[in-house]
């Protein structure tokens, strides 16, 4: 065969290559051109041959075995005269060859000697190589010409017509990537060059296009052949086409060289006399049924229409409160304010199922919004902040950043040019953000619920006056409640009962209320609470840091327990996990409002996020073997009420009565040691003000407890921490406390226990001034504590009962049983003890012998200063200042009662306090000082009404009536006593109620 020329792939150099053999197309063999002139490939008749030179070839200068190249001409089932048959082809083969020489035997097989230039593929893959450099390099002509040589190599497919047996996929599929390579990059140079060619190659490029419907690169050269050929609309029914397969078939856009393109054309068009391009005005829809938070949109519209540099105004808040509907609520009625135009961009900061946006792809989005070249777009983040940032800058534009994740992720999107504004919605409030006004929202208000229920749902003729239609949605209606006033909530609601007219508001209310999983019915269509609250926990829980992960647990943990409030300590020992990672745990749920902070560490979930917490609790069981969260929390809190009870009440026979583990008691249920002490009384009684609400709620809860180990516990709870809610005069609590620990002391068959709980129920009625049953409750435990032979506890009862007695008017009983109190006391070496009990008789002695029973009070007095007990001393002052009183020596009671609340300062014994009050306000009265009276009065009557005490209120209330008739106010005074009469009902205060009857009459 001859040899033939071939253009060399340097610029202006020609090199001589002999194209011998070709695979670009079905295997042959190339003939001499003669006289220097192209060479022509000379097919092969034979089958078996092409196979044979198609599989040497594949291994061109290397040993192909015999075995190999049997497989490949007879598909891997050679027959038994195969050896024969391969030698008589390898024969002919030689014979088509310039060289006989060129295939040669060897001992495993055969070898076909490839010289450089001589293979088709050879020489195409240096052209590619060259069209490559010369694409990258933006050197257009010399593209056209290396990708014309290239292509010009090309017969066919690689391969074509060969069985699959010889091999060689991976081969063709790389040749024939790289004839679409060649292919896009001459059409690249070509519309790079321009000139007469435009509509052979929009010929060209449909034609591809029609063949590869998903390839990118033709569609944008189709746009811009077509653009630039003056067919815009057809450029954008391209790009149309295009996009609609790629989102359809792929769920992608297309990419940035296909954007870039359209941009182009779009550009084009509008240079072309077509209208300019409008400003961005990307607001979704305003929300149909917003209702309510006037002031909320007020406030946020003086915010971004106020002077200063670019406003911001970040709207935060739990799962479903309405962030976005407010957010673009005001951004359509401020557009005419920002006449340049209005983005929006949802970063995806907790949409179910998608990855929060990265500032980089945040900036790259704007900035195609605003109409920058996709390769533009600088790739470093702060370069891409910069950019935007300028062309910003000159405009009045609106940014709407729907659902942010975090600070990081928004600060770099924030404009700097003073005319911009910006509303950020985040369930986070973005503290990390500088310069923004934030706007935290709450759940709505009953009247705004019934609204958006109305509205949504096309109920609103329901809405009767007064409630006067039973199915009516006004603010009163369980739905309201049970949807926790929460718009998404709401909504959903809503959009039940518009799609199911049969469907009436209360039986939906009544769903909602007997579900066990009340979040089950908040779910319709693409709405559901409890998938927005699952995007927060679930990437939480997910997450590689330790605050996320712990504070996913902690929610667990709270929807294990369930309690009103809860505080770092109590979680920290839920979780497992010390005070600093408790509290960062707590911090991060706060953050993506899980949580809502409602007192300085004090933090309380939303009733939905509540029902949300229960039910992954449910789901996680066992995800901490032996760890019990109600159990935990009982041994905590009986160990802290242990600590608050030595705090409050005075060492001696009081406290180590109350400490004492009773029968029913675990072992270890109050681990006190494992707690440190608190400071003081006060610090104490701040404690309990804070928790009591869990405890009620915890032992109101499990006070039916089958397990006997927590039913102890709750029996301890209650004793221990009892004495605390009756300082505090905390009358509803004691109520529930004192039932609950005598109802668990009776199961769990503690008759020590029981005893307690009984002496605590009268106590209980004694202070709310039921004293015939107090002394009955008192009696019976008098009863027990005999059997049980426990001898302070039979003094204090005797005491009780003494002072009992003579609050009923029993003087001469109550005199023999304080009488045999006091004999106890000493007996006992309890001068605490004592020096109650001598206050008990100057309390009874004051019937008769006023001096006799200041003496009394005096050795109470005496006594309490020497053992420094505080409520003693107080309580001898409070009841000398009522002997004086009763003297009719209201100047001398004075100092006494200011004493007494001296001395009692923050020590929080509620019954002493509103006594000497009391006492307080009468001394003054008398003294005619009735404008501070007034003054002390008012202040009794809003402590006695905090703590739900309505025999308190109802004494003050007599007294608030005589001085409004001292000042000439008789309708107002008749008023109060009517109120205190009422507040008195039940009572045994038989002196005052018969005062009142007396009061009363004339006017009656």
């Amino acid at each position: 065969m001859g040899a033939s020329s071939c253009s060399g792939s340097d610029e202006g150099s020609r090199e001589r290559c002999e194209l011998r053999f070709g695979l670009l197309g079905p295997p042959g063999l190339y003939d001499d051109g003669g006289g220097g002139g192209r060479s022509e490939v000379r097919g092969i008749a034979s089958p078996k041959v092409r196979v044979l030179l198609a599989a040497l070839l594949l291994d061109a200068g290397r040993v192909v075995s015999a075995e190999s190249l049997k497989d490949a001409l007879w598909g891997g089932a050679p027959p038994a005269s195969a050896q024969a048959s391969l030698h008589n082809h390898v024969a002919r083969l030689r014979r088509l060859l310039d060289d006989p020489e060129r295939l040669r035997t060897v001992p495993s097989g055969y070898v076909l000697r490839v010289d450089e230039g001589e293979l088709d593929v050879h020489l195409f893959d240096a052209r590619v190589a060259a069209a490559r450099a010369a694409h990258a390099g933006r050197d257009w002509e010399r593209v056209v010409r290396e990708c014309a040589a290239a292509l010009a190599l090309w017969r066919g497919a690689p391969l074509a017509g060969l069985p699959s047996e010889v091999g060689g996929y991976a081969f063709a599929q790389r040749l024939g990537e790289a004839r679409l390579l060649l292919l896009e990059w001459r059409y690249d140079a070509e519309l790079a060059l321009g000139g007469p060619r435009l509509d052979g190659l929009v010929a060209e490029l449909a034609a591809l296009t029609s063949e590869y419907p998903l390839r990118e690169a033709y569609h944008r050269q189709l746009m811009l052949a077509l653009h630039r050929a003056g067919r815009q609309a057809e450029a954008l029914a391209v790009h149309h086409e295009l996009r609609t397969r790629l989102v359809d078939r792929l769920g992608i856009e297309p990419g940035p060289g296909v954007r870039e393109a359209h941009v182009e054309v779009l550009r084009g068009a509008a240079g072309s006399g077509a209208p300019e391009a409008p400003s961005p005005a990307q607001l979704p829809p305003p929300p149909a049924h917003f209702t309510g938070r006037t002031g909320v949109c007020d406030a946020l519209r003086r915010t971004l229409t106020a002077p200063g540099p670019h406003p911001t105004a970040v709207l935060s808040g739990m799962a479903g409160v309405g962030k976005s509907a407010l957010a673009l609520r005001v951004s359509h009625e401020l557009t005419e304010r920002f006449p340049d135009g209005q983005l929006y961009l949802n970063l995806h900061g907790a949409t179910p199922g998608m990855t929060p946006l990265t500032p980089g792809q945040a900036l790259a989005a704007l900035l195609r919004d605003l109409g920058v070249e996709p390769c533009r777009i600088p790739e470093l983040p702060d370069a891409a902040a910069a950019l935007l940032r300028s062309l910003l800058a000159p405009t009045r534009t609106l940014l709407v950043l729907d659902d942010a994740a975090s600070a990081a992720q928004v600060r770099p999107l924030l404009p700097g040019g003073a005319r911009c504004a910006v509303i950020v919605t985040s369930r986070s409030p973005l503290t990390a953000l500088d310069g923004v006004t934030r706007f935290p929202l709450a759940p709505l208000t009953d009247e705004e619920s019934a609204e958006l229920l109305r509205r949504a749902s096309g109920r609103a003729d329901r809405h009767g006056p007064h409630g006067s239609d039973p199915g009516a949605l006004d603010a009163r209606h369980p739905l309201v409640a049970l949807t926790g006033r929460l718009p998404l909530a709401l909504r959903v609601v809503a959009a039940r009962l518009a799609a199911r007219q049969a469907l009436t508001p209360d039986v939906l209310a009544g769903q909602l209320a007997a579900a066990d999983e009340r979040l089950h019915h908040l779910e319709y269509d693409d709405l559901s609470v409890r998938r927005s609250l699952a995007v927060a926990h679930d990437a939480l829980a997910a997450s590689e840091r330790e605050a996320d992960r712990d504070a996913a647990l902690a929610l667990r943990r709270i929807g294990a327990l369930d309690l009103p409030t809860y505080g770092v300590p109590l979680l920290a020992r839920l979780t497992g996990t010390g005070e600093r990672r408790a509290e960062a745990a707590l911090d991060r749920l706060v953050d993506v409002a899980l949580l809502e902070e409602t007192a300085y560490g004090r933090y309380e979930p939303h009733d939905l996020v509540r029902d949300f917490a229960r039910e992954r609790a449910g789901e996680t069981a066992g995800e901490e073997v032996g760890r019990d969260a109600v159990e935990t929390a009982l041994r905590w809190y009986a160990a802290v009420a242990e600590r608050v009870l030595t705090a409050i009440v005075e060492p001696g026979l009081d406290q180590d009565d109350r400490r004492r583990p009773t029968a029913g008691q675990p072992n270890g249920s109050a681990p006190a040691d494992a707690v440190a002490p608190f400071a003081g009384p006060e610090e104490a009684f701040a404690w309990g003000d804070r928790e009591l609400a869990n405890l009620v709620t915890l032992v109101g809860r499990h006070a039916d407890d089958p397990i006997r180990r927590r039913a102890g516990l709750v029996s301890a709870v209650v004793r221990l921490i009892f004495p605390y809610a009756h300082r505090r005069g905390r009358v509803a609590e004691m109520e529930v406390l004192g039932r609950a620990g005598l109802g668990v002391a009776r199961r769990l068959g503690d008759r020590a226990a029981e005893a307690c709980a009984l002496v605590d129920l009268a106590g209980l009625h004694f202070l709310t001034g039921r004293q015939n049953e107090a002394l009955d409750l008192n009696d019976r435990a008098l009863v027990i504590w005999r059997r049980l032979d426990h001898l302070s506890w039979i003094r204090r009862c005797l005491n009780n009962r003494g002072l009992l007695l003579d609050g009923l008017g029993r003087h001469t009983e109550a005199g023999e049983t304080l009488l045999l109190s006091l004999e106890y006391a000493r007996q006992l070496d309890d001068p605490y003890g004592e020096a109650v009990t001598h206050s008990h008789l100057g309390n009874l002695y004051e019937h008769t012998d006023a001096r006799a029973a200041i003496e009394q009070h005096r050795r109470s007095l005496a006594i309490g200063d020497a053992i420094g007990a505080v409520i003693v001393r107080h309580s001898a002052h409070c009841n000398i200042g009522y002997a004086h009183l009763r003297l009719g020596e209201p100047a001398a009671a004075l100092p006494h009662f200011e004493e007494s609340l001296r001395i009692l300062g923050s020590q929080g014994d509620w019954h002493g306090e509103s006594q000497t009050r009391l006492g307080l306000v009468r001394a003054l009265r008398l003294l005619g000082r009735t404008g501070r009276a007034a003054r002390e009065c008012a202040e009794l009557l809003d402590r006695a009404d905090a703590r739900a005490d309505r025999y308190t209120g109802g004494l003050a209330r007599h007294q608030r009536g005589l001085l409004l008739r001292e000042r000439g106010r008789p309708e107002a005074a008749h008023e109060e006593w009517r109120s205190a009469l009422a507040a008195l009902d039940g009572t045994d205060e038989r002196t005052v109620v018969t005062e009142l009857r007396e009061l009363l009459a004339p006017a009656d």
